[in-house]
């Protein structure tokens, strides 16, 4: 009997103690913990970058160049040969 209730102490110290973490587990945990804390925080800062500079270039107005003007500053106004300088088309 007596070796019977022994036995039941150590097992119950061998589970006590399985259930005691050492400090390597918390280490490991804590750091694991900060490294997806502050990729989430530089993920989140890149992607607000992101969306100021998308709102800048909407935000600016839109230029279309659609070739060469049609009014030079010429005599009259018609259709010219891109040359230098330029000559009329007729």
């Amino acid at each position: 009997m007596e070796e019977l209730l022994v036995s039941k102490k150590e097992r119950k110290e061998q589970k006590l103690r399985a259930q005691v973490k050492s400090r390597w587990y918390y280490i490991f945990w804590g750091t694991c913990t900060v490294a997806v804390c502050a990729g989430q925080v530089l993920v989140g800062s890149g992607f607000r970058r992101m969306a100021e500079s998308f709102e800048k270039v909407l935000d600016s107005p839109i230029e279309l160049d659609f070739g060469i003007p049609r009014h030079h500053g010429w005599e009259d106004d018609g259709l010219y040969h891109p040359t230098d300088p330029p000559q009329r088309v007729y």
